[in-house]
């Protein structure tokens, strides 16, 4: 071979001579042939692959660049410099003979240079007009070049050159070759892409841009600058968007799921003629299709599981099973397998480092190796390093780029199953399941597919290591393998106890949760009785439980911390004491020592990572399996709904028999039935008599048991329960239609949502919160109807759309949009109700019972036949007569259509101040309508200024909270707050902690290359004994010492992290029971939970870690560069300019990401609420088709969500790349600097310093990230500081007491009382003077709004006054404190609020009272039997919000405490919810006996009630009009007759009371 070539170039092509020389060189021949042909093989292998999109593609190529232009030019020129070669090569062959290499080489360029003209043209019409293959061999072609270059540098400058012509040409080559490499470093973009470049860079960028991530660099610095938008993020790549990726997974999953389909068909055939089915034969003929087949045995086999056992114990329903693996990998093979080849490369360098180690540390050693070896090994070290982390980043980059891809493909899936499930696949997994396989599954998915690599390469990496440490150490290896083995099962053991520890702690906080929610939704309550400290005492039981449980977790987690440190020294520990003490002659030097230790740091990740994957794999496990099941379910069968034009028929039953499970009973039968088009058709029936069935057979949303339905036109569907959107009021009802002004103004005065609109804060472009949570009922019903009405379909169904709102809007619905006169009177209308009134009205009425239609015809042909009709208007008549009168008698029925009552209401202006009072009467619903009720309160009483601007007032107060924290960074305070409450003592020692474990540690690793220099001390003479036991005694000394100081400070850190969550929590705590009521009114309930559930938690478990984390991270690092500048003094100066690199690149990094995260979560949610949104909503979407459009709209929230998490990962990858780039300078200069200081330094110092820079890459990437965490964790500090400084009320006790027995005789005084809501609102009480003397009773009443409740809250200084005063008893009630006053008055509050707990407590939660007292309470409140009765008496527990009472129980729980405290006043906020009349009763007669002797004010909101008191208080806008006795203000014809007047109450009657 080498003869050969030795001929061809015409001199010695290798001698080994050549390299045995201080000034090393190549020959000749060798430069000219294997130099040469590497790129040029490189290029011609891969360069006609770049040629397919010239003769592929059609399409237009992209216009000319500038950049364009100069590559061509410089290739055009290098094509010159080859052909000027071949003629020089021609003319000295005149002069003698020339060796063939002068001609083979410039052909050969000529050939190439050509070619890369011809790529570079071809790749303009692709998008991204760089070729990496061209990148590529440029840069191998400089390299191959550099041996060449120095070669004919050196010998110009020994002699002259001999051959001037060849020697300048190759100088022109190289130089051109090298600027082609500089330009090609850039994007060439052209103007026609500009658009998409900007939309996204990464499509456009270069190949050097690429690798190197840095084509993101202008999104970290946007991010630095300003807090990132979801706007700012780049789009994603068509390929990469949430459509194109479910079109392919969709593609496969359809033929997988065919061929599991195809095998579950043969098990069920086995398992039949296992069985010996007699029924075989004829099933097989039954079944025309095996889709059929397997529809038929579903379901009978789940219907027996069920009535026999649980869903557990029987054998589930059989699914096809084993497709979803498959599809996914086929349908990202390619990113796999490129994954691969990235990971295989990488794992094959990780090796090469600890090799060349070697090499470097023998070079050291050897006082006559040769300066340029070194050289060559320190940029060795240097190249592995920097390809190895570009390796690695582009194979992160594809690994979680593939997780974001298969979590979107797996959402998609699952979303469009869901539109098309049938109704009995959707009965096996509840709305909160599925959207648990959303997000929970399909995460599991994304969270394995990041590591799945490490399936193989762990193990291979394991492998490896151990191979090469068998040939550094031999089998002594196995002893620190042995010792690596051993930790697992302890963490483990430490695992499973950590897990029952926090299983128990998840209890503790749900239960602290679950009080928590509880005080806040019954504040009121408790501020009204002055209970705060007992329920504050509660919470704090519990928290302390949770605290010690907490400690010891933390414990748990230092011991295993201890363990994982340990690991590392104690394998080397093991192994090189077993090395030693095994035989005489093993001596351990340098290259051994530090060669095995890089080895087993290349095996700790592997070790650490395969257990998780592992698990990971377990859980997705059973993550494929409720996915495939889920997704393999059937779908719906709308085969049965025909669409077949018939003359005069809207909508026609011919025998129609459905149910609601495929065997399941049937609920409609044999129904036949003609609707005519334009009809109105009523459905009657008992409850339960298969009405809304009726309505779901014609949407076809149950099963076919025979006959069919035929629907001609579109369909329309109100159903019973209305279901909004979380959008605006107007995309509510437009619902994806056009929109048509004067249509949707129409329809809204129609649905009578005009009055609607004025009370919300944005009129018509007002949010709907989720699940319509700022509406009422009734509201909502509206706009369900409204919606039906703008759609303007042919047919309209209609579910009982009647029931939820007052009988008056009903009625004017009725008329204006449903009845002959309505807007919808040519349409086919379906209309299921329970009201009789509208009856006479409709063409044709349709009575149901038991499924089957019993008798239809005109309302007068029905009554006519005395059926089944007349008794239902017999049951149902009289029913509705009540309640109208009632309603009367009632002002309203303070139910759902309070709002529409009100829009009635004369007095606008008044109501507007007082919207709190009226959020306050209705406690129950409170917490939900709490946002919008005080958005509505802040735009109310300037509506003018709403009107202009709208959106932004209501964008204002909706982000409240994300306004006020989450932006730009923490400020430095937050963290020194949380070492405060650490304890400033606590934090220095801890610090210490750590610094003892470094210190411990360099001091070990020094000592080790001070061990392994004894090799050259000793070389031709024994070792002695003692010696060698001493050393291992010391290394192992400091080892130990290492792990006990970190067991000090993590246990120190756990005692600390514990008290800082002490403190922080009883801070919150307290300060927000001592909170004024008007913050609660102004601060949503969930707000407040959020910081006692997710903030206290981050405080709890997070920060701990983070900080433990950050500063181990950080002190590795200072030890690393110390060990280095012991090692070379002079790398002090390289750690400056990298050090400030290292900084930058974190601060802009952080502020990127941080903001990215928050994003992430930001639009994950929408994700999950949409889906659940979907699922509730499926029937109304299905009826008027819209599945499409919801399918649309999945895919962009999807992709907006998408986009910034593959922005949060390439970010994280551009961070990691320009780290390893830094750690790598690290690694090259301390080799570098160690081969220039080669004399001075023993081997040892020198692995020491090497092996060590080589594994602080890591370490640097890890302090990036545990820094970013920490900041992004620190802020839940700031947040639950934010809520622990809130103003405070008044001081509950001060130092002015009432005297003893206050108030005896029971007279109140106002004087000139004002009073209002919040400083910027107008005054609610305007001056309020009168005197109330002892024992007197007093009714007060007023319209909504009138002020009646302020009263009360005044009373009891809920709010405090804005001018005059209250005088009881001589003593003026702002001077004393808060609880002084509230515990000698007592309320009857409107809504009885109960807590969780036991009776007893309800009633009396300090333990004030005897038992005695408590039952005579009960005795008189007219409970005492019913607590008798109970098995457990007082301690009978109350459920939450006393759901387990009856709501007329709970008002007489609430009278039995005003018993039991027995104060001299008493105020009756009368209940609004109509308690039952003997309720009602029971409550006023045991008040006129029982508190005969005490002061009373009635609030009435009946004027019944308060026709018996000494004298009636009228209030009106804040003022008082008219006070005197009932009887006077009858006769004086003022507010009060009228109001009595309203209430059907005459003069006569209050004779009669």
């Amino acid at each position: 071979m080498s003869a050969a070539l030795e001929k061809f170039c015409g001199s010695v092509f290798w001698n080994d001579s050549y390299l045995a020389r201080p000034d090393a060189d190549l020959p000749e021949c060798f430069q000219q042939t294997v130099l040469v042909w590497i790129p040029l093989g490189f290029f011609w292998i891969l360069a006609p692959w770049q040629l397919l999109p010239m003769c592929k593609s059609r399409a237009k190529k992209s216009s000319v660049t500038k950049l364009y232009i100069i590559k061509q030019v410089l290739a055009a020129l290098l094509v010159l410099t080859a052909v000027a070669g071949l003629a020089l090569a021609f003319v000295d062959a005149e002069q003698g003979a020339v060796p063939a290499v002068q001609y083979t080489n410039p052909s050969l360029y000529i050939a190439t240079w050509m070619m890369v003209l011809l790529v570079q043209d071809a790749r303009r019409s692709c998008l991204r007009r760089d070729s990496g293959v061209l990148f590529c061999f440029w840069t191998l072609s400089l390299l191959c070049g550099i041996l060449p270059f120095q070669s004919l540098v050196r010998r110009a400058l020994q002699e002259p050159v001999s051959d001037l012509p060849q020697f300048i040409l190759f100088f022109i080559s190289y130089g051109l070759q090298l600027l082609l490499f500089l330009v090609s470093g850039f994007s060439d973009i052209a103007p026609e892409t500009k658009e998409i470049g900007k939309k996204n860079p990464q499509a456009t960028a270069s190949f050097l841009s690429s690798i190197t991530f840095e084509w993101y660099t202008s999104m970290v610095f946007k991010g630095y600058r300003k807090p990132l938008e979801i706007e700012d993020v780049w789009e994603l790549k068509d390929k990469d968007k949430t459509k194109a990726l479910y079109t392919a997974f969709e593609k496969n999953m359809k033929t997988a799921m065919q061929k599991a389909r195809a095998e579950l068909e043969k098990r069920k055939r086995k398992k039949r003629r296992q069985e010996g089915d007699p029924d075989h034969g004829n099933s097989m003929s039954k079944a025309q299709s095996q889709d059929i087949l397997v529809l038929e045995e579903k379901q009978p086999k789940k219907k027996k599981k069920k009535k026999g056992d649980n869903e557990d114990s029987g054998l589930p329903k059989d699914y096809p099973r084993g497709w979803l693996m498959k599809t996914l990998g086929k349908t990202f093979q390619q990113n796999l397998l490129l994954a691969v080849a990235f990971k295989v490369v990488h794992d094959a360098l990780v090796f090469v480092s600890p090799q060349l180690l070697k090499l470097l540390i023998a070079f050291v050693s050897d006082e006559d190796a040769f300066a340029w070896q070194g050289y060559l090994y320190a940029i060795l070290l240097f190249l592995t390093a920097v390809i190895q982390s570009l390796c690695l980043q582009q194979h992160f980059s594809l690994c979680f780029q593939l997780g974001i891809n298969v979590r979107a493909s797996l959402i998609a899936a699952i979303y469009k199953k869901s539109l098309t499930m049938s109704g009995a696949t959707r009965k096996e997994s509840t709305v909160g399941e599925t959207v648990n396989l959303m997000s929970a599954d399909a995460q599991r998915f994304m969270d394995l597919a990041n590591f799945i690599h490490q399936l193989w390469s762990s193990p291979l990496q394991i492998i490896l290591s151990i191979v090469f440490l068998w040939g550094e150490l031999g089998p002594s290896v196995l002893a620190g393998i042995a010792a690596l083995l051993l930790l697992l099962p302890i963490n483990a053991f430490l695992v499973a106890k950590a897990k029952t520890i926090q299983e128990s702690n998840m209890k503790n906080k749900d239960a602290r949760m679950k009080i928590m929610t509880e005080i806040l939704n019954g504040i009121k309550i408790l501020k009204l009785f002055a209970w705060e400290p007992s329920f504050e005492k509660r919470v704090n039981e519990i928290r302390a439980r949770e605290l010690k449980n907490l400690a010891n977790f933390g414990y748990l987690q230092s011991v295993s911390i201890f363990a994982f440190t340990c690991a590392p020294f104690l394998v080397s520990l093991a192994s090189f004491a077993v090395y030693v003490l095994v035989d005489e002659n093993n001596i351990l030097d340098a290259q051994k020592a530090f060669t095995a230790i890089s080895l087993f740091n290349v095996l700790r990740f592997p070790m650490a990572t395969l257990p998780m994957v592992i698990s990971a794999l377990v859980q997705v496990n059973v993550s494929t399996v409720r996915l495939e099941r889920y997704l393999s379910g059937e779908d719906l069968d709308t085969s049965a709904i025909h669409h077949n034009p018939i003359a005069g028929s809207a909508v026609r039953f011919s025998e129609a028999t459905f149910a609601w499970e495929q065997d399941g009973n049937a609920a409609i039968r044999d129904v036949t039935l003609d609707i005519t088009p334009g009809s109105l058709v009523a459905v009657v029936g008992a409850v339960g008599s298969g009405k809304s069935s009726l309505v779901s057979a014609m949407l076809g949303e149950m099963e076919n048991i025979k006959g069919h339905i035929n629907i001609q036109g579109s369909l329309a569907y109100v159903p019973q329960q209305a279901w909004i959107q979380n959008a605006t009021l107007k995309d509510n009802i437009i619902f994806g239609s056009e929109v048509d002004e004067a249509r949707y103004q129409q329809v809204l005065k129609a649905c009578a949502l005009l009055p609607d609109l004025e009370l919300l804060p944005a009129g018509d472009q007002t949010e709907i919160g989720e699940k319509g949570i700022n509406l009422s009922g009734g509201q909502k019903q509206r706009v369900s109807l409204a919606r039906a009405v703008y759609s303007d379909a042919d047919i309209y169904v209609l579910d009982d759309p009647l029931s939820a709102v007052d009988a008056h809007v009903g009625k004017y619905l009725f008329e204006h949009v449903l009845g002959p006169k309505g807007l919808l009177q040519k349409k086919t209308r379906i209309l299921v109700t329970h009201s009789i009134s509208f009856l006479p009205q409709v063409d044709n009425i349709v009575v149901l019972t038991a499924g089957a239609v019993s008798e239809h015809g005109s309302y007068s042909t029905l009554l006519a036949n005395k059926g089944a009709f007349s008794q239902f208007l017999n049951l149902y008549g009289n029913q509705e007569e009540d309640v109208s009168e009632e309603n009367t008698a009632a002002v309203a029925l303070a139910g759902d259509e309070e709002e529409a009552d009100e829009a009635v209401d004369p007095c606008m202006e008044e109501r507007t101040e007082d919207m709190v009072t009226m959020t306050l009467k209705r406690e129950a619903s409170i917490h939900q309508r709490k946002l919008s009720r005080s958005l509505s309160k802040r735009s109310t009483s300037s509506q003018k200024k709403a009107q202009e601007e709208p959106p932004k007032k209501l964008k204002g107060q909706q982000l409240i909270e994300k306004e006020a924290v989450e932006t730009g960074r923490v400020k430095f305070s937050m963290y020194l707050r949380y070492l405060r409450a650490v304890g400033s003592c606590f934090t220095f020692w801890i610090v210490m902690g750590y610094v003892g474990q470094y210190v411990a540690y360099v001091g070990s690793n020094l000592w080790l290359s001070d061990w392994t220099d004894d090799s050259v001390r000793y070389q031709n003479q024994s070792y002695p004994t003692q010696l060698r036991d001493l050393r291992i005694g010391v290394f192992g000394a400091l080892g130990l010492s290492q792990a006990v100081f970190l067991l000090f400070a993590t246990m120190l850190c756990a005692r600390g992290a514990m008290r800082a969550s002490r403190v922080m929590h009883q801070q919150l705590l307290s300060n927000i029971l001592r909170a004024p009521m008007s913050f609660f009114d102004t601060t949503p309930v969930g707000r407040i939970i959020n910081r006692f559930a997710k903030d206290i938690f981050t405080v709890d478990e997070t920060i701990p870690m983070s900080f433990r984390s950050w500063i181990s991270c950080f002190m590795a690092i200072i030890s690393t560069l110390i060990v280095i500048c012991l090692a070379t003094p002079f790398f002090a100066v390289v750690i400056i300019p990298l050090s400030i690199f290292y900084y930058f690149v974190l601060r802009f990094y952080v502020s990127t990401s941080r903001q990215l995260r928050r994003l992430d979560s930001v639009t994950r949610s929408p994700i999950y609420s949409h889906f659940g949104e979907t699922v509730s909503g499926l029937s109304v979407i299905r009826a008027y088709g819209h599945q499409e459009r919801f399918l649309k709209q999945n895919e962009i929230t999807m992709d907006i969500n998408q986009k910034s998490v593959y922005s949060w990962i390439i970010s994280n990858r551009w961070l990691a790349i320009r780290l390893e780039f830094v750690g790598s300078l690290v690694v090259f200069f301390s080799a570098l600097l160690a081969v220039i200081a080669k004399g001075t330094l023993e081997g040892g110092i020198v692995g020491l310093s090497v092996s060590s820079a080589l594994s602080v890459t890591q370490t640097l990437n890890w302090l990036v990230r545990t820094s970013s965490e920490l900041e992004t964790n620190i802020v839940a500090v700031e947040r639950v500081h934010e809520y622990a400084t809130v103003k405070n009320e008044a001081p509950w006790v001060t130092k002015k007491r009432p005297p003893r027995g206050w108030p005896s005789r029971g007279e109140i005084q106002f004087i000139d009382y004002k009073v209002r809501y919040r400083p910027e609102l107008d005054l609610v009480l305007q001056g309020i003077t009168c005197n109330i003397g002892s024992t007197e009773k007093v009714g007060v009443v007023g319209r909504t709004g009138a002020g009646k409740s302020s009263l009360t809250n005044c009373l009891f200084r809920l709010l405090e006054a804005a001018g005059g005063k209250i005088i009881i008893d001589d003593v003026d009630i702002a001077t004393i404190g808060l609880h002084d006053l509230r515990n000698n008055l007592t309320i009857i509050p409107q809504d009885p609020v109960l807590f969780t707990g036991t009776l007893r407590m309800n009633l009396d939660p300090f333990d004030q009272y005897s038992d005695e007292e408590v039952w005579k309470a009960l005795e008189l409140a007219h409970l005492k039997t019913y607590v008798q009765g109970l098995p457990e008496r007082l301690l009978h527990h109350v459920s939450e919000a006393g759901e387990n009472l009856s709501v007329g129980q709970r008002q007489l729980v609430c009278l039995a405490r005003a018993l039991l405290r027995k104060a001299k006043i008493l105020i009756l906020d009368e209940a609004t919810a109509a308690v039952d009349l003997e309720t009602d009763h029971l409550i006023q007669t045991t008040i006129r006996s029982a508190f005969a002797d005490c002061t009373v004010l009635t609030i009435a909101h009946r004027l019944h009630t308060i026709m018996d008191s000494n004298r009636v208080m009228v209030l009106q806008a804040g003022q008082i009009v008219e006070f005197d006795s009932p009887t006077e203000l009858l006769m004086k014809q003022g507010i009060f007759s009228a109001m009595a007047k309203d209430a059907g109450i005459t003069a006569a009657e209050t004779t009669a009371l």
